[in-house]
C-alpha cells in the first residue's frame, strides 16, 4: 500500500516536479497547485490533478494558505508537501494543514516556531551546546539609550568589524557590515527599517563579522522514534547576493583535510545533531554553519525543510530524501542512516536567468530553445542529473525566482565531478534567454576554485573580472 493516497505539492517549478517524481514511483497520486502564470507549466502536466489557486503574484497564489487547503479538500489529498520556499517554513501553514486533518510533510509547528526566528534558533543552539557566531543573544533595543549602549558594548567585546542583522532577514536583506563605532547606530536603524519593510519585523541583532567566510551546512534527518542522523556536510560558499549558485559534497575546505580533518568534520556533524535533537526535530532539515579561515565553525541557523541542493547528498548516498520525508511523515521508523556510505563527490550548479556582468540581475524572458546535455527532469545516470522547471517554449516570468534548473554531477573524485558538470553545461543550450551558464563554467575552470580555495566572496570576484 502507498504511504499516502494522494499528496498535494504546495509549490511550483523543479521542486514540485521532483516531489511528484518520487510520489509517482511510490504509487502515490499527486495534486499540483498553480497560478495563472503557470497554467501550462511542466509541474501542472506532471500531476494527476491540478488546481488553480490565484493570479501570478505569489502573495495571491502560492502564498495563499486558504486556497491551497481548499485545493486539498476539493481533491481529497491526505498530505501536503511544501517543497522549499513559499510556505514551507511557516508554522501557521503547518498548523493549518494539521488542523484540517491532513499530514504536513515537514517538521511540526513548534519546531518551525523555534527555527523560524533567528534569535530563538540562536538560543536553541546555545542551550544545545553548539556555539553560534559571537554576538547578541537577544534583539537590541534601539528605542532606549541603554539598548544602544549595550550594542556598543557587545560590538567592542566581539571586535570590529561586526554585522548588523534583521532578525527576520534572509538572502542578505537587512544585513550591514559595520567597521567602526561611529557607523553602528545608523547601521542598526537601517537594518531595522529594512526588516520592518520586508518581513514586518523591526528587531535587529549583532554578530562578529567572519573574515574569509565559508558557508557549510549539514543534512539531518529525524523520525518520531528517536532516530536522528546526519548525512554529511555540503559546501555552499559559491554565492551571489548571499544566495547559492554552486554546492558540493563533501566540502573541499583545507581544514577538513590532513591531520585532524576528520575529527573536525565529525565535531561539525555532532554539533548539528545536538541542535536538532534539542527541539525534537522531525523529518529533513539543514543545520547551517559559517567557518572562518582557521576552520572555526559557528552555528548560523536551521532550514527546517528540504534544501534546493539536496540532490548532491542523494548522489553520494544513493538515498531518495523525498521518500524519507514521506516515510517519516507517515510515522515510519528511519533505517539506520549511520550505516549509509558516502561515495565519491557531487556538485550542483543552479542555472539562472540572470546577467552576472550586471550584478546578477534577473533577466526574465522567453526560452525558445532548450537543450540539456543529458535530458531533463529525471535521473539520467549515476553521473549526471538535470532537474528543470521549464521546457522549450516556456518563459521565465518576473513573478518568481529566476532559476531555470539544477545540473548535478557525480564523480569518483572532486575533479571528476567538476569535469562532468562542465561537460554537461558545455552541452547545454538555452536561448534567447540570458543565463549564468558561461559564468558558472568560468568558476569551474578557475584554479583557485579547483583547489578548493574559495569563500562566499569568490563569485563576486570572478564576476568582476568578466
Amino acid at each position: 500500500m502507498p504511504l499516502f493516497d494522494k499528496v498535494l505539492v504546495a509549490n511550483r517549478g523543479e521542486i514540485a516536479r521532483r516531489v511528484m517524481r518520487t510520489c509517482r514511483r511510490l504509487g502515490i497520486q499527486t495534486v499540483a497547485v498553480y497560478s495563472e502564470a503557470d497554467r501550462e507549466a511542466p509541474h501542472v502536466a506532471d500531476a494527476d490533478e491540478a488546481v488553480l489557486v490565484g493570479p501570478p503574484p505569489a502573495k495571491d497564489s502560492y502564498l495563499r494558505a486558504d486556497a491551497i487547503l481548499e485545493a486539498a479538500r476539493k481533491t481529497g489529498a491526505t498530505a501536503v508537501h511544501p517543497g522549499y520556499g513559499f510556505l514551507s517554513e511557516r508554522s501557521s501553514f503547518a498548523r493549518a494543514v494539521i488542523e484540517a486533518g491532513l499530514v504536513f510533510v515537514g517538521p511540526p509547528p513548534a519546531v518551525l516556531d523555534a527555527f523560524g526566528d533567528k534569535m530563538k534558533a540562536r538560543n536553541v543552539a546555545l542551550a544545545a551546546g553548539t556555539a553560534p557566531v559571537p554576538g547578541t543573544d537577544e534583539p537590541i533595543r534601539l528605542d532606549t539609550e541603554a539598548g544602544l549602549r549595550e550594542a556598543h558594548a557587545v560590538a567592542a567585546r566581539v571586535g570590529y568589524p561586526v554585522v548588523a542583522k534583521a532578525v527576520g532577514g534572509g538572502g542578505g536583506i537587512g544585513m550591514q557590515v559595520v567597521t567602526e563605532p561611529a557607523q553602528l547606530e545608523r547601521a542598526l536603524k537601517s537594518c531595522a527599517d529594512r526588516g520592518k519593510a520586508s518581513f514586518a519585523d523591526a528587531r535587529v541583532y549583532l554578530e562578529r563579522y567572519v573574515d574569509q567566510p565559508r558557508h557549510i551546512e549539514v543534512q539531518v534527518f529525524c523520525d518520531a522514534h528517536g532516530g536522528a542522523y546526519t548525512l554529511g556536510e555540503r559546501e555552499c560558499s559559491l554565492q551571489r547576493r548571499h544566495q547559492k549558485i554552486v554546492e558540493e559534497t563533501p566540502s573541499p575546505a583545507a581544514f577538513f583535510a590532513g591531520q585532524g580533518g576528520e575529527a573536525r568534520r565529525q565535531a561539525l556533524l555532532d554539533a548539528a545533531l545536538r541542535v536538532v535533537k534539542h527541539v525534537g526535530y522531525l523529518g529533513a532539515g539543514t543545520c547551517e554553519f559559517i567557518a572562518d579561515a582557521a576552520g572555526n565553525l559557528f552555528f548560523l541557523e536551521v532550514n527546517a525543510r528540504l534544501q534546493v541542493e539536496h540532490p548532491v547528498t542523494e548522489m553520494v548516498t544513493g538515498l531518495d530524501l523525498v521518500e524519507l520525508q514521506l516515510r517519516v511523515a507517515a510515522g515510519e521508523r528511519l533505517p539506520d542512516l549511520s550505516r549509509v556510505a558516502r561515495r565519491g563527490h557531487s556538485v550542483e550548479a543552479r542555472v539562472y536567468a540572470e546577467d552576472p556582468s550586471k550584478g546578477f540581475i534577473p533577466k526574465p524572458g522567453p526560452i525558445d530553445e532548450l537543450v540539456w546535455a543529458g535530458g531533463a527532469g529525471e535521473v539520467q545516470s549515476q553521473a549526471l542529473r538535470v532537474e528543470s522547471g521549464v521546457r522549450a517554449g516556456d518563459k521565465v516570468t518576473p513573478f518568481y525566482d529566476p532559476m531555470i534548473a539544477k545540473v548535478v554531477a557525480w564523480g569518483a573524485t572532486r575533479d571528476a565531478a567538476l569535469d562532468e558538470l562542465d561537460r554537461a553545461l558545455a552541452g547545454t543550450t538555452i536561448a534567447p534567454c540570458t543565463t549564468n551558464l558561461s559564468f558558472v563554467r568560468q568558476v569551474l575552470a578557475d584554479p583557485e576554485f579547483r583547489a578548493g580555495r574559495y569563500d562566499t566572496r569568490f563569485a563576486q570576484a570572478v564576476a568582476s573580472r568578466r
